[in-house]
């Protein structure tokens, strides 16, 4: 009796440490020591909504994701120093679409495009056409995931307009005329004198978009592929004539009607100014029209949006003198109006470097798609403070994702039909995706326009700096690539 109760008891302690060893812990998850370094900007926007959902995908997971924030202008020479030194303490980056070409060709970046393919909750097809192009895909194959839609377009206050009968503006000088009209009113009832116009115009931080989407009227008018960066035959600089010059002129002018300090605000202070009630008008993405309904917001339901405001002249290229729109010239023209509208930017998206372990490859991108859902992306692109637009079909279709946010029915229409009419326009600018584009942009073009705007240098010496510039950048790369890349891109 005693040894048959031995050999039950000792056939019990088998079978439970067998079920022990076979059976996966009930916590154990996919990722579970894993950790992913992420890089970006260093601010409430894009950075914030990836810190606030990291906890959630650990839970998820297992995976830890720590996201590494540092100044705008540091995170393509931050990820350049990494990948190339081959210190890869960066597993993933979520930065400037159109800088992924100098990131692919020397192959730091991984190919994602069987991921996606076998990824049924991203949705892919329902990431508008645009963003699933431009913004993630090169040479055929998808390498970055979007988390953002970016568009530039004029605000105003509609409150102001309408008191005054005044149409928001189609062109640059009703622009500058509705901005002098308001400057120096109290338009918040704090007993303040506020402003005309506000455009974030700090050096290395985001500026240089601003005085592209001035310009961008003036010098392209045929349609996307005619491009407004280079000639599309030479590859020369379309920055040194009439239009270009016509585009400082309004820029410059619209500081007029600005803030004191306008040249060393960055968009962060522009919003703010605007949320406060302290602008009749601004240049921005789509981030202002969220801000404006955010708890605190002064211009709830008073501001509205519009695409971006164009020119009844525009750049002949082959003189270098603006002349009159007509059919011929501007056959997307709008009551006489070349508008067109900037896809500055391109959208912040998500790459992976390709020399990181597997697993933390693998979590990385399980990342990138958790934020990329709808269940998530939904939200948080009806969140002011996430700097996340719209750029999924569904987000333009769902009035009720909106509503619920706080918009009224008239206000998310007007928001998104300005966005849609942007998106759609068959004169839309394509942001620059050649080799050193950077270098072009952010270094050359932002250098030499805060120059002018401080009074530093002249007009004249500002457009031949930045053509000089240009140049050197594309003798350097070389011509022939760097025109072929450009070519590419604007669909030949």
């Amino acid at each position: 009796m005693f040894k048959l109760k031995n050999k039950m008891i000792s056939g019990i302690v088998l079978a439970v440490v067998t079920l022990l060893f076979t059976i996966p812990a009930v916590h154990a998850k996919k990722y579970d020591g894993v950790t992913v370094n992420i890089l970006t900007m260093e601010a409430p926007q894009i950075k914030g909504p990836m810190v606030k959902r990291a906890p959630d995908f650990k839970k998820l997971t297992g995976a830890t994701v720590n996201i590494i924030g540092v100044p705008f202008a540091d995170i393509y020479p931050k990820m350049e120093a990494d990948f190339a030194t081959g210190t890869n303490s960066i597993d993933g980056a979520v930065f400037a679409p159109q800088w992924m070409v100098d990131f692919i060709e020397p192959g730091y970046l991984e190919d994602l495009t069987s991921k996606v393919k076998a990824d049924s909750a991203i949705e892919w097809d329902d990431i508008g056409y645009f963003f699933r192009s431009f913004s993630s895909t090169y040479g055929g194959k998808i390498y970055t995931i979007p988390l953002d839609g970016d568009f530039h377009m004029i605000y105003y206050r509609t409150d102001l307009l309408d008191a005054a009968g005044i149409s928001p503006p189609t062109t640059w000088e009703e622009y500058i005329y509705i901005a002098s009209r308001f400057h120096g009113q109290d338009m918040n009832g704090d007993g303040t004198p506020d402003y005309g116009s506000c455009i974030s115009k700090k050096r290395n931080a985001q500026a240089y978009w601003m005085i592209l989407s001035v310009a961008g009227g003036f010098i392209q008018a045929k349609g996307t592929g005619e491009g407004m960066f280079f000639d599309t035959k030479t590859m020369k600089p379309l920055v040194n004539n009439e239009a270009f010059s016509r585009a400082l002129d309004i820029y410059k002018e619209t500081t007029k009607y600005a803030p004191p300090d306008e040249i060393n605000l960055d968009v962060g202070d522009t919003r703010g100014l605007w949320t406060a009630g302290r602008c009749a008008l601004t240049l921005d993405w789509g981030d202002i029209g969220t801000l404006a309904i955010e708890k605190g917001s002064k211009v709830k339901g008073k501001t509205g949006a519009a695409i971006l405001p164009g020119s009844r002249k525009v750049l002949d290229r082959s003189s270098g003198k603006l002349v009159p729109c007509n059919r011929a010239r501007c056959p997307y023209a709008i009551n006489g109006v070349n508008h067109a509208p900037f896809a500055a930017y391109g959208g912040w998206s998500g790459a992976i470097n390709t020399a990181s372990n597997a697993r933390v490859k693998d979590a990385a991108y399980d990342f990138f798609s958790y934020m990329s859902q709808p269940k998530q992306s939904n939200v948080d692109v009806t969140i002011g403070i996430t700097g996340m637009n719209p750029y999924r079909v569904s987000q333009f279709e769902k009035l009720s994702n909106w509503t619920n946010a706080g918009f009224s029915k008239a206000s998310a229409e007007n928001y998104l039909g300005a966005i849609k009419a942007s998106l759609n326009s068959p004169n839309m600018i394509l942001d620059l995706r050649v080799p050193k584009n950077q270098r072009y942009q952010q270094v050359v073009l932002d250098t030499e326009v805060h120059r002018f705007l401080s009074g530093e240098i002249s007009k004249q010496e500002a457009m031949q700096r930045i053509e000089d510039g240009w140049e050197e950048v594309t003798e350097e790369t070389g011509r022939d690539g760097q025109l072929n890349a450009y070519r590419k891109t604007l669909g030949y």
